[in-house]
């Protein structure tokens, strides 16, 4: 999906194969949906299969947290034009609730997996003149009390993509989406009812979660020839984040 000067296009095929890790549901599903529908061949990698599969998309069982597991769902793609890596999550925990061997299993999971798989993908990208998206999050840019393991994870893989993008250029290109609240299956364990996710869309400024397909249309441009002079950014799928507290808060001015 990323043709720029100097590449040999004569000999690369005309679908271009994309992966996208823990693609089977939500944000993850909505970005496997906006590839197959751009016309890529596409692949998702999870340990679980899809409870509804998506049409046009091939499953592989893959555990993320095993490298030697990752390196052969690769090594047995025929080519490789783009790398999602959106696998990750993590659930409410207080930092004294678990030991940090616990703790330990996020950052496995939201950090080094995606390490593993992009090293894993290299050599594929490298011949392909391919493109990584990372799956960040805003919980990684601001103080996230009971992810707070989960948002250090999430900084650490920007910072990651930004290093990635520089030691690979020009051959691979690697940017992140910042993804704020996304409206998924699972909402309802993060916001509550739908007076719940009513009140907190109000907090955001375009007044609304995002849907799965806003982060992948994000995605789908991110790996896209439109976004061939792109690499080592951040783009903020977050719908204007958060409206600031002090501005509620604040007892002057309330007229203006």
């Amino acid at each position: 999906m990323d043709e720029r000067p100097g590449d040999p296009s004569e000999e690369r095929p005309d679908k271009r194969l994309a992966v996208v890790t823990g693609g089977t549901r939500g944000v993850g599903a909505g970005i496997a949906r906006a590839f197959a529908a751009a016309g890529a061949e596409v692949v998702v990698c999870a340990r679980r299969p899809p409870d509804v599969p998506v049409e046009g998309v091939e499953f592989v069982p893959v555990d993320l947290r095993d490298p030697a597991a990752v390196r052969a769902f690769f090594d047995g793609l025929p080519r490789l034009d783009v790398l999602v890596n959106n696998a990750g999550g993590a659930p409410y925990r207080l930092l004294t609730d678990v030991r940090a061997e616990r703790h330990a299993r996020v950052i496995e999971l939201n950090l080094t997996a995606p390490l593993t798989a992009s090293l894993a993908a290299y050599e594929q990208l490298k011949r392909a003149r391919g493109s990584i998206v990372m799956i960040g999050s805003v919980s990684g840019t601001r103080p996230s009390p009971g992810t707070a393991v989960y948002g250090a994870a999430k900084a650490g893989l920007e910072n990651l993509a930004r290093s990635m993008a520089v030691e690979w250029a020009p051959d691979v290109r690697v940017n992140t989406l910042v993804v704020g609240m996304v409206r998924t299956e699972l909402a309802h364990l993060h916001y509550g009812d739908e007076d719940g996710i009513a009140a907190v869309s109000r907090t955001v400024p375009l007044g609304r979660l995002a849907v799965p397909a806003d982060v992948g249309a994000a995605a789908v441009f991110l790996a896209s020839d439109a976004a061939a002079y792109i690499t080592g950014a951040s783009l903020l799928v977050h719908g204007g984040g958060e409206r600031p507290a002090f501005l509620d808060a604040a007892t002057v001015n309330k007229e203006t």
